[in-house]
C-alpha cells in the first residue's frame, strides 16, 4: 500500500539527501534559465518598438530591430541548449544516487524481503519508477524557466498596457483549483499504474523463463489468457491515467482563448472610443500568446510532478525499510577456529507465519561432514539458510567456533562460508570472472588451480577458455559444467564452513560422478553441512541429522541409524522401493 506523504516532505527529503550535492550544476541551470526567460520576455517589447518605428517610418527599423532580434534569438537558443543539457545531467545524477541507494538496501536486506516480490517487480523500481521521477524532476526544473518567463512577459505586458494586463490577471488564476485537484488524482492513479507495469513485467519474465515447460505441457493458451488479463489491467490503469491527464490541456486552452478574446474585445472597444494604439496592441498580444505556452506547461507540470512523487514514494519505501539483518551494535569479527558449528534450540518462523524450525539442536564437528535429511518441508534448507544469516532465528543460538553468529559482523561470517546449491546460477560474465566471485582478490594462478581442483577440464575446450561468457544464469553451459564452476568458486573461497544444498540431485550420472569427485576435494579439511534427499549420497557423512517438522528426531552415523530401524531407516526403505 502506497504511503500518504505530503509533496513538500518528499521534495524536501529529495533536496536534502540528493539534489543539494549538485548545487554547482543547479546554479548554472538557474543562470541559463534566467538568460532564456529574459530574452523571451524582451521579444514582445521588441515587436512593440518595431511597430512604433514602422508607423513613424523610422529608418532604425532597417538595422537596429533585425540586429536586436538576432541577438535575442542567439541568446535564447544558447541558453535553452545549456539549460537542457545541464538539467538532464543533474537529474540523471540524482536518479543514479536513488538507484544506488535502493540497490544497496536490497542487496543487504534479508532474503525474505527480496523473495517477497517477483524479480521483475523489483526491477521496475529501478526502471519505471526512475523514469517517472526523472520526468518529474526535468519538468520541475523546466517549470522554473517557464515561471520566470511568464513573470518577465507579465512585466512586459504591464509596461506595454496595464489595463489589458488586468484582464489576464483575472482569467488565468481560475485554472489553479482544477489543476491542483487533477494533480492529486494523477498521483493516486500513478501509483496503481506503476504497480500494474511491474506485475506485467513479472508475468512476462516468468512466462518466458518457463518457455520449455509451457510448450511441453501445452500451456500456450493458458499463458496467453494470463498475459491477456495482465495486459487488460495495465490498459485500464494507463487509460485511466490518460483520461485524467487529457483534461488539463483543453481546459487551459479554453482559458487562453477566453483571455485572448477578452483582450481583443476590450482593445477593439477602446480603439473605437479613440484610445490605444496598434503598436501597443500587437506587442501586448504577442506577449500574451507567448505566455500561453509556458502557462500551459506550468499547468501540466503539476500532473507530471505528482506522477513522479508517486514513484518517489515507492523508491523511498524500499530505502526506508528497516534492515531485518544487520550487524549488531558492537559486533566483532569472527574469531579464528577450525569450523565447529552448533545449533542450540533454534526456533524460526517465516514472515508469513509458516513454521520453519522448532527447537533444532545439533553439533557439527570441525573438519567433519554433517548431513541434514528428512522429507520435503522438514526444515533442512531453512536450517542451512540460518548459518550465513540469510534469515534470523526467533530464539535459540547458532554458534561458529564458540561465537554467536548474531554477534559477529556479517562480512567476517560470510567470508568464512561457501555455498553450492542444487542449481548453480552463474552471472552473465566469463567463466573466469564467475570463479573469481569466490575471492575477487585472488590471482589468476589461484583461480586456475581452483578450476583444476573442481574438475573443470572442459574450460580448456571452450573457444575462449576462461574468457568464455556463460550467458544469463550460465545457460550456455550444461548443468554439470555450471555446477563445477560453482564448486571452483567455492574452492577459491577456501571457506571454514561449506554448505551443500542438493548439489548433485539435478545432474545425470556422468556429471554427478565428476561433481562428486570435485566435492570430495572441496570437503577436505573443512566442516561441511549437506542437505540431501538422495540418502545414498550421505553414506560417508560423519553425522546424519534426521529432521521432521523443524526438529531433529534422530542423530547418528549411517550404520547406527540403520541399526536403530527408526525414521532414517524408513526413509531409506521408502527410497529403495521408489527406485
Amino acid at each position: 500500500m502506497t504511503q500518504h506523504i505530503s509533496s513538500a516532505t518528499l521534495i524536501l527529503r529529495l533536496w536534502r539527501e540528493h539534489i543539494r550535492h549538485f548545487r554547482g550544476r543547479l546554479a548554472l541551470i538557474v543562470v541559463a534559465t534566467l538568460l532564456m526567460s529574459v530574452s523571451t520576455a524582451l521579444y514582445p517589447a521588441l515587436i512593440d518598438w518595431a511597430f512604433t518605428l514602422f508607423v513613424r517610418k523610422d529608418p532604425r527599423i532597417l538595422y537596429q530591430v533585425p540586429l536586436l532580434a538576432l541577438v535575442l534569438a542567439t541568446t535564447r537558443g544558447l541558453s535553452m541548449y545549456f539549460q537542457a543539457v545541464l538539467t538532464q545531467d543533474m537529474v540523471l545524477l540524482v536518479i543514479r544516487r536513488l538507484q544506488n541507494a535502493m540497490f544497496e538496501h536490497l542487496t543487504n536486506a534479508a532474503l525474505a524481503r527480496v523473495e517477497r516480490e517477483a524479480p521483475a517487480q523489483l526491477a521496475a523500481r529501478f526502471t519505471t519508477d526512475a523514469t517517472v521521477i526523472r520526468e518529474a524532476m526535468t519538468r520541475a526544473v523546466t517549470a522554473i524557466g517557464n515561471a520566470t518567463t511568464v513573470i518577465g512577459l507579465v512585466v512586459t505586458m504591464i509596461v506595454i498596457d496595464w489595463e489589458l494586463s488586468l484582464i489576464v490577471a483575472v482569467v488565468f488564476p481560475l485554472a489553479g483549483l482544477p489543476v491542483e485537484r487533477i494533480g492529486k488524482r494523477i498521483r493516486r492513479a500513478s501509483s496503481g499504474m506503476q504497480e500494474r507495469m511491474g506485475e506485467a513485467a513479472a508475468v512476462l519474465n516468468e512466462s518466458f523463463a518457463q518457455a520449455r515447460t509451457v510448450r511441453a505441457y501445452g500451456l500456450e493458451a493458458h499463458e496467453q489468457a494470463r498475459a491477456g488479463t495482465t495486459f487488460d489491467q495495465l490498459y485500464n490503469a494507463l487509460i485511466r491515467m490518460t483520461r485524467i491527464r487529457a483534461r488539463l490541456d483543453p481546459m487551459l486552452e479554453v482559458l487562453a482563448g477566453v483571455a485572448v478574446a477578452a483582450v481583443i474585445g476590450f482593445d477593439g472597444w477602446r480603439h473605437a472610443a479613440g484610445g490605444g494604439g496598434v503598436g501597443n496592441f500587437m506587442g501586448f498580444l504577442t506577449a500574451l500568446l507567448m505566455a500561453a505556452q509556458p502557462l500551459r506547461s506550468l499547468g501540466t507540470m503539476n500532473a507530471a510532478i505528482q506522477e513522479g512523487l508517486g514513484g518517489l514514494v515507492r523508491v523511498f519505501s524500499v530505502i526506508d525499510e528497516p534492515a531485518a539483518i544487520a550487524d549488531a551494535p558492537g559486533a566483532v569479527a569472527l574469531p579464528p577456529g577450525a569450523g565447529e558449528l552448533v545449533f542450540e534450540d533454534v526456533v524460526f518462523s517465516y514472515p508469513d507465519g509458516r513454521p520453519g524450525l522448532r527447537g533444532l539442536s545439533f553439533t557439527a564437528a570441525p573438519g567433519r561432514m554433517l548431513a541434514l535429511v528428512g522429507s520435503s518441508g522438514a526444515g533442512k534448507s531453512t536450517a542451512l539458510a540460518l548459518i550465513p544469516r540469510l534469515y534470523t532465528p526467533a530464539s535459540g543460538r547458532v554458534l561458529l567456533d564458540g561465537a554467536d553468529i548474531a554477534a559477529v559482523t556479517l562480512t567476517s561470517l560470510r567470508n568464512a562460508i561457501a555455498y553450492v546449491g542444487q542449481e548453480a546460477l552463474l552471472f552473465d560474465d566469463t567463466i573466469g570472472a564467475n570463479i573469481l566471485r569466490g575471492r575477487p582478490e585472488a590471482t589468476e594462478a589461484e583461480m586456475r588451480a581452483a578450476a583444476v581442483a573442481a574438475a573443470c577440464g572442459f574450460i580448456e575446450e571452450m573457444p575462449e577458455g576462461f574468457n568464455t561468457r556463460v550467458g544469463v544464469n550460465g545457460q550456455r553451459l550444461s548443468g554439470g559444467q555450471r555446477q563445477r564452476v560453482a564448486i571452483a568458486r567455492a574452492i577459491l573461497r577456501n571457506p571454514r564452513i561449506l554448505l551443500l544444498d542438493e548439489a548433485t540431485s539435478a545432474l545425470d550420472t556422468e556429471s554427478e560422478a565428476l561433481v562428486q569427485a570435485a566435492l570430495s576435494h572441496l570437503r577436505q579439511g573443512r566442516t561441511t553441512i549437506v542437505v540431501a534427499h538422495r540418502l545414498s549420497t550421505v553414506r560417508d557423512a560423519d553425522l546424519i541429522v534426521v529432521m521432521a517438522d523443524g526438529v531433529a528426531v534422530e542423530q547418528g552415523s549411517h550404520a547406527a541409524l540403520l541399526a536403530e530401524d527408526g525414521a532414517f531407516a524408513r526413509l531409506v526403505k521408502a527410497q529403495a522401493l521408489a527406485a
